[in-house]
């Protein structure tokens, strides 16, 4: 300390006459954090929150506002000595002379001068102050002379401050909103509740929303009433029409300048024809953001006490499409015992999957190559399976089975879209179907016990076993 030497010691801080703070360093921007040697991770990390608060490049803003500061400061020196220029009496006038200005009677203060000074510093320092850190970083250059401009049209005799603001905010505002921009966003298995942050803010912050048809009702309440909403209009003939239409009506959404949300259920690239469409957009300039979802292919398993894996019983996950491109049916998998097999979009057609799945040949593979389980060749139609529909929501319907009796179980049901099947042993580790042909299970409680987490839905469940009657054959297999 007598030599006046400056002294850091690491993790000493009782020892140290100076720290190092974090820094954020943008052109003239300069942040730093310490916490005294308290954590120096923590000072970081305060630090990073920070500087994501901050509009990009708000340095250049920045760097902008200090030159309107300085030549303010430079017009107010060049005015005050063109009014002491104006009003100073040469020593040899004479006070006789006709020709004497206007303005050689009035009186001239200090306080003219610095009044003047005051009210364009205050100006600056309310805009510095007041608006919003986003408005301030959509000044220009052009922006600084027109500011400069509008005090440059004071007379040689009186300093004028002009009554309008030197700049049109209704521009600023224009030129500071997000850019167009296109958002495909997976709204999760159906319910609220399972709804990402961001895919929530998304919902509540999109100017026009493109929703797919099976995306729940529960999750369309969320939109704002002002924001316009156009549900895909897809039916069988008439996929790919609907799905132009979509695509179309969001590149016009983004030609006017909306911010676009593409709405999907699920995840976006599980079988959502994300990639196809984030292509799409990209070659029109256009890049999207994609926000995953929760895939129903994992959480609809989940919901009807299915688990995807299960050690000594399936090691294994296979995603499945039941309905290939235009309609045609896709290559089924081959057998394996120890494989959970989840098929979307194949309960409009699951009879035919069914066929396939129990008729398909053997491979050319050994049965068991020391693996665990057997493989290749056709699915037992004892095989356990779950037809899934409408999970996480109100009205969720499970319906357990086997290959044998799963057909006759959804005709005799109904169909609930959207659905998936399950295939596998897994099926039957948690929950079995106690010897009858199908087992019916009705409503959603996935969420019982949790009523206090705000936002989650509880609903009641009940669950009835098929009689002999309603199957048309003897209850046990």
């Amino acid at each position: 300390m007598r030599l006046r030497i400056p002294v850091n010691v690491l993790d000493s801080p009782n020892l140290c006459t100076f720290s190092l703070p974090s820094t954020h360093s943008d052109g003239p921007l300069q942040i730093g954090i310490t916490t005294s040697g308290k954590g120096c991770k923590l000072a970081t990390r305060i630090r990073r929150e920070i500087a994501s608060l901050l509009p990009p490049d708000f340095g250049s803003a920045v760097e902008r506002l200090g030159t309107i500061r300085r030549r303010i400061w430079e017009e107010d020196h060049r005015s005050y000595q063109t009014l002491e220029d104006h009003t100073a009496v040469p020593e040899n006038e004479d006070d006789d002379v006709a020709a004497q200005k206007p303005t050689f009677n009035q009186l001239v203060s200090e306080s003219d001068h610095a009044a003047a000074k005051t009210r364009r510093i205050r100006w600056l320092s309310q805009i510095c102050e007041y608006w919003p850190l986003r408005r301030l970083a959509s000044i220009t250059d052009a922006d600084i002379d027109t500011i400069l401009q509008s005090y440059n049209t004071m007379s040689s005799s009186t300093i004028a401050i002009p009554s309008a603001p030197p700049l049109d905010i209704s521009a600023l505002e224009i030129r500071a909103r997000p850019q167009p921009s296109i958002i495909l966003a997976g709204s999760g298995p159906g319910s609220p509740s399972l709804l990402t942050l961001a895919t929530h803010r998304a919902i509540l912050t999109a100017t026009v929303i493109l929703a797919d048809k099976l995306v729940p009702s529960a999750i369309l309440d969320l939109i704002p009433r002002r924001t316009p909403l156009h549900i895909a209009r897809k039916f069988p003939g008439n996929a790919e029409a609907a799905q132009n239409e979509l695509l179309t009506m969001g590149l016009e959404a983004l030609q006017n300048g909306h911010t676009v949300l593409r709405l999907k259920q699920g995840d976006p690239y599980i079988y959502g024809r994300g990639s196809e469409e984030f292509a799409w957009f990209e070659e029109r300039g256009y890049r999207p953001i994609v926000l995953p979802g929760i895939t129903s292919a994992l959480s609809a398993p989940l919901f009807a006490q299915v688990p995807a894996t299960s050690r000594g019983v399936s090691d294994q996950v296979l995603i499945c499409t039941g309905t290939g491109r235009k309609g045609k049916a896709p290559e089924p998998p081959v057998y394996n015992d120890s494989m959970t097999v989840v098929f979307l979009m194949a309960l409009h057609r699951i009879g035919e999957l069914v066929e396939s799945l129990v008729a398909h040949p053997a491979p050319s593979l050994p049965e068991n190559d020391g693996q665990i389980g057997v493989r290749g060749g056709g699915w037992p139609k004892d095989t356990p399976c779950a037809v899934v529909e409408r999970a996480s929501c109100s009205d969720q319907r499970v319906i357990r089975s086997t290959l044998q009796f799963v057909v006759q179980a959804v005709e005799a049901e109904g169909s609930r879209p959207p659905g998936l099947l399950v295939l596998g042993k897994a099926c039957e580790v948690l929950k079995g179907r106690g010897g009858a042909r199908w087992v019916v299970e009705e409503g959603f409680n996935g969420f019982d016990g949790l009523e206090g987490v705000v936002g989650l839905y509880s609903g009641g469940g009940n669950m009835r076993e098929m009689s002999t009657e309603r199957t048309g054959g003897a209850g046990n297999v």
